[in-house]
C-alpha cells in the first residue's frame, strides 16, 4: 500500500497544479459556496423581525453581488441576485414608502423618494432575472413583440424543477414595477411580458410555494375596478386553498385589490382582520407573514379605507 501510494501521490499532484493552472479548484469552491448560499437561504425566511430582516437581506445582496462578479456563468447566482433584489423591494423598499404615505401624505418627496428606491431595485432584479432567462432559454428580446411571440418562447421552459423559481422572480419583479410605474405609458404597454412569464410559471405548477403565483394572479386579474374579477376571486381562493389560509400575502391582497374594487367594506376588513389575528400560521414563511400583518394593518386605516370607496 504504502508503494502504490508513493506511485500514486506524482500523479495527484500532477492533477491538482493542473486544475489550479486553470482556475478550476477556484471554480469548484465558489460553485460550491453559491450552490450553499442557495439551499440555505431558505432559512431566512422562518424571521420574524422585520428591521433584522431589512439589514440581513440588505447585507446578503452585498455578498451575492461579489459571488456573481467572480462567477458571472453561475445560474444560481444569479437566481438569488433577482430573488433578493426583488423581495428587497417588495418587502422592505415598498414598506418604507407605504410608511411615508401614512407619515407625509401620497405625494410627498419621500414618497416618490422610496419609489424610486424600489424601482430601481426592481429593475436590478430584472437585470439578472433577464440574463438568467436567456442563458436557459436565448431570444428574450425577440419574443417581447407580443404576447403570442412570448408564449411561444416560453414553451422551451419545461422544467418545473430548474425553471419556475426564475420565471416567478422575474416575472415578480416586472409586474411590480409596472405596478409603480402605472403613469408611465411604456411599461404599461409592457405588461403583457410579466403577464406571460407568470402563467407559464402557474402552468408547470400552480401549487409552488403554497400557491403563491395563483395569489400573484389574482392581484394581477383584480389590477382595476375594471378588470377580470371573477378571475381574480378564482385565483385568490386557490391560493387560500393550496396553502390552507396560512399564507398571509394572498388574504392582504384578496383585500387590497379584489373588495376594494368590489367596495365591500365587510369583507375587506373581515381579511385583513384574519391576517392580525392569525399567529404564526406557517414558520416557513414567517417573515412574509410579518410583511403581510404590517400590510394589513396599513389597509385598515381610514384614508386608506376611504380611497376604496367605503362609507363611513
Amino acid at each position: 500500500m504504502r508503494k502504490l501510494a508513493a506511485g500514486f501521490l506524482p500523479f495527484a499532484l500532477v492533477g491538482l497544479l493542473g486544475l489550479s493552472s486553470t482556475g478550476c479548484i477556484k471554480k469548484i469552491l465558489l460553485d460550491g459556496q453559491i450552490a450553499s448560499t442557495r439551499k440555505g437561504s431558505t432559512a431566512f425566511n422562518t424571521v420574524s423581525d422585520w428591521e433584522i430582516a431589512y439589514k440581513a437581506a440588505s447585507a446578503g445582496i452585498a455578498q451575492m453581488e461579489g459571488m456573481h462578479y467572480l462567477g458571472p456563468y453561475n445560474q444560481d447566482a444569479l437566481l438569488m441576485l433577482t430573488r433578493s433584489w426583488s423581495g428587497l423591494a417588495f418587502g422592505f423598499i415598498e414598506d418604507e414608502m407605504e410608511q411615508a404615505q401614512d407619515q407625509y401624505g401620497e405625494d410627498a418627496e419621500m414618497v416618490a423618494y422610496h419609489r424610486q428606491r424600489a424601482v430601481a431595485a426592481y429593475s436590478r432584479a430584472i437585470f439578472y432575472g433577464g440574463k438568467l432567462l436567456e442563458m436557459r432559454n436565448p431570444g428574450f428580446e425577440e419574443a417581447r413583440k407580443n404576447a403570442e411571440t412570448m408564449q411561444a418562447w416560453l414553451r422551451e421552459f419545461d422544467e418545473p424543477e430548474e425553471d419556475i423559481e426564475n420565471l416567478f422572480w422575474f416575472a415578480q419583479a416586472w409586474l411590480s414595477r409596472v405596478n409603480l410605474l402605472k403613469d408611465k405609458p411604456e411599461y404599461v404597454a409592457e405588461l403583457y411580458v410579466g403577464v406571460e412569464i407568470m402563467k407559464r410559471a402557474l402552468e408547470l405548477d400552480p401549487t409552488w410555494n403554497y400557491g403563491t403565483i395563483h395569489g400573484v394572479m389574482g392581484a394581477y386579474h383584480a389590477r382595476t375596478a375594471m378588470a377580470e374579477l371573477d378571475q381574480a376571486k378564482e385565483h385568490f381562493d386557490k391560493a387560500i386553498e393550496i396553502s390552507e389560509g396560512r399564507s398571509l400575502l394572498v388574504k392582504v391582497n384578496y383585500a387590497a385589490k379584489f373588495y376594494c374594487a368590489k367596495v365591500d367594506k365587510e369583507n375587506y376588513v373581515r381579511l385583513l382582520q384574519e391576517v392580525l389575528d392569525a399567529g404564526d400560521p406557517l414558520p416557513e414563511q414567517r417573515l412574509q407573514n410579518t410583511i403581510a400583518k404590517r400590510r394589513a394593518k396599513r389597509l385598515l386605516a381610514p384614508w386608506r379605507m376611504e380611497i376604496c370607496g367605503f362609507p363611513s
